[in-house]
């Protein structure tokens, strides 16, 4: 057989392999060998990002044009949710990141990348919270894709699907009445525009959470501690604190803990 021959047999081979293929190396989903463990079913940490520059274009798909919002002030949506797993795990997001099914993560078809949103299972009302970093679910039916973990957590594993309500999560109003919990001592005060920074902890639907975390950090740190809520999610901030030095010690310490995702919000 001629070398030229060969040459258009080897390629023609890898063609074939590659249609095959295509892009995973699984034609079909599937579901992961364990579950996931207790660090990797906490919520995911609203904090204040730029946008992408992957993933923030109007596309098509399949031959159906999507608009991305300019934002996600007032988002809410109800509808079904769906979920992926080792299929797309290790490979690129819409937005550039590398998708981790244990991460709290999820894809949708016209939300800003990231976005930080409220999942609530509308069958046994439980909750999450996920950042959503890539596009899809390319289904007309489904709304929303989840992770792995985010659908464990969710209690929808069994059934694939859950009709879910999803909540954007965006920065609350300066103004906003906030709980204050100062050591043992709680009582309600409002958050003025003369507040300069506070440091955001973290967030949770869970009040109970919201609560003793609270508590906890003003014990320890003596500083006011707040937990403001808006659409049924509280951010617990420690503040206001006007001194830049021990703003950003305090910041230090807290990341050097089990808060690495702790940050400054400028109010």
């Amino acid at each position: 057989m001629k070398s030229s021959n060969i040459v258009l047999l080897i390629v023609m081979s890898l063609i074939i392999t590659a249609c095959s293929t295509g892009r995973y190396q699984q034609l079909n989903d599937s579901t992961p060998d364990r579950l996931p463990n207790k660090t990797e079913l906490k919520d995911a940490i609203p904090r204040a990002e730029a946008y992408s520059r992957g993933g923030n274009k109007n596309y098509r798909v399949r031959g159906i044009d999507y608009q991305v919002l300019p934002d996600a002030q007032d988002f809410e949506e109800t509808g079904i949710a769906s979920w992926y797993g080792n299929k797309f795990h290790g490979h690129l997001t819409s937005n550039g990141e590398i998708y981790d099914m244990y991460a709290m993560s999820a894809a949708h078809k016209n939300l800003p990348l990231p976005t930080y949103v409220k999942v609530t299972n509308l069958t046994n009302n439980k909750s999450i919270i996920v950042r959503v970093n890539d596009r899809g679910p390319f289904h007309q039916n489904r709304i929303i894709d989840l992770s792995y973990s985010a659908a464990y957590k969710l209690d929808m594993l069994k059934t694939g699907t859950a009709k879910v309500k999803i909540t954007a999560i965006t920065e609350a109003s300066n103004n906003t009445k906030v709980k204050i919990v100062a050591a043992q001592k709680e009582k309600v005060t409002s958050v003025t525009n003369s507040v300069k920074n506070v440091i955001q902890v973290f967030a949770t639907s869970k009040l109970e959470l919201a609560q003793l975390t609270a508590d906890s950090l003003a014990k320890q740190y003596s500083q006011t501690v707040h937990y403001p809520m808006k659409d049924g999610i509280y951010r617990i901030q420690i503040g206001p604190i006007t001194n830049e030095s021990a703003l950003k010690r305090l910041l230090s310490e807290l990341k050097a803990s089990q808060y690495p995702n702790a940050y400054i919000r400028r109010l």
